[in-house]
């Protein structure tokens, strides 16, 4: 009998506990604030400082702020394909995505989740360190579901592109874009916002100017995602409308940017690239 007491009490307990640990994060910290206010230093850029200075680097953290209006309408668009493909419609969860992580993590008998959204990325930078664990999953779900109700998608989106990890040391793409190609961010063409999109999920590893396979094979897909969608409109294409004779499946307004204006075509030589379904999800998902 006073077995199934104090087990009773141990339960009520850590079921306590789990409350107060909830309802803290429903509460702390005020992500309201990042309607009006830039965060400066995120969680995430403490944990590389620590990282570098564990390591004995000697590396300075990069970061250069621009607002949304000053970012290339092809690299958000990139991003956007790449990391999170439903960011604009869906509350902050993409539970399709989830599923598939969880089945793949299942397999491989691994805790990893994955099929994060550009919200859950953002919370995760913000506020949390790279760990993997339910206890970590938790305050992000929490975090994320609070973030998407006091942000508007392009706020997320603009906090998201500014402070995100680009390579070594770069942080927000106003910088990566300085560094790897010598413009502003409002300048990136297709191309190489295709390929900075493709190392977001491991800028330590990849490098948009590398000859990675991995590169360019995603750089490709993700291009061509945005030809199929009419965000660039090849050469060729161009060409055909030049005497109002437009194929079959091409006809309709010019492409937008995310705010419905209009983007000025570019001339490209890239070959057309069937997407396979494994490509595609990939591409989708970020594998994070």
């Amino acid at each position: 009998m006073e077995g199934q007491i104090m087990t009773k009490k141990v339960i009520l307990a850590i079921f306590s506990a789990f409350i107060i640990y909830v309802s803290f994060y429903l509460i702390i910290p005020d992500v309201s604030k990042l309607k009006k206010v830039n965060p400066r230093k995120t969680s995430f850029m403490k944990y590389r400082e620590r990282e570098w200075q564990e390591k004995g680097k000697q590396i300075r953290l990069r970061q250069q702020w621009v607002p949304l209006s000053r970012i290339s309408p092809y690299l958000i668009k990139a991003v956007i394909i790449a990391e999170d493909d439903k960011f604009w419609s869906h509350e902050g969860f993409d539970f399709e995505g989830i599923q598939k992580a969880m089945e793949k993590d299942l397999k491989a008998r691994k805790f990893k989740v994955g099929g994060s959204t550009i919200s859950q990325q953002l919370i995760k930078n913000l506020y949390l360190t790279p760990a993997k664990n339910p206890f970590r999953k938790l305050k992000e779900a929490i975090l994320t579901w609070r973030i998407e109700r006091s942000l508007s998608k392009k706020r997320i989106i603009e906090i998201y592109l500014n402070v995100v990890e680009w390579g070594e040391g770069i942080f927000g793409i106003e910088t990566a874009a300085r560094y790897y190609y010598g413009k502003s961010a409002a300048a990136l063409n297709p191309e190489e916002a295709a390929r900075l999109a493709v190392i977001l999920p491991n800028p330590k590893k990849f490098n948009p100017l590398g000859n990675s396979r991995y590169v360019a094979k995603r750089a490709g897909v993700i291009y061509n995602i945005m030809v199929k969608r009419r965000i660039v409109i090849p050469v060729f294409e161009e060409v055909m409308t030049l005497d109002g004779e437009v194929e079959q499946g091409s006809k309709g307004a010019p492409p937008q940017n995310f705010n419905g204006d209009q983007i000025s075509t570019i001339p490209s030589s890239k070959p057309s690239m069937e997407l396979k379904e494994e490509d595609r999800t990939k591409t989708v998902t970020g594998e994070k």
